[in-house]
């Protein structure tokens, strides 16, 4: 995947990387994982973590904004 950076974020970036001493995409891939957390980093620290993604079910129903808005809520 190939994202494109307008220059003042690609500035941004680099520097960001350089204070903190790392390449600006591998610093640009931490704050991804961060934000976008996969399956394997939501693996449960402790009983009542594996019993609460245990019960978990995908019910395949996502709710639009408006769905959840307080307007929608009275509808």
């Amino acid at each position: 995947m190939v994202i494109t950076l307008d220059s003042e974020l690609e500035a941004a970036l680099n520097d960001a990387a350089r204070r903190q001493g790392i390449a600006p995409e591998v610093l640009a891939a931490n704050l991804l994982r961060k934000h976008f957390p996969t399956a394997a980093d939501l693996q449960p620290r402790d009983e009542w973590e594996r019993g609460l993604l245990a019960s978990a079910r995908d019910w395949g129903v996502v709710l639009t904004d408006e769905a959840v808005s307080r307007e929608g809520m009275y509808e």
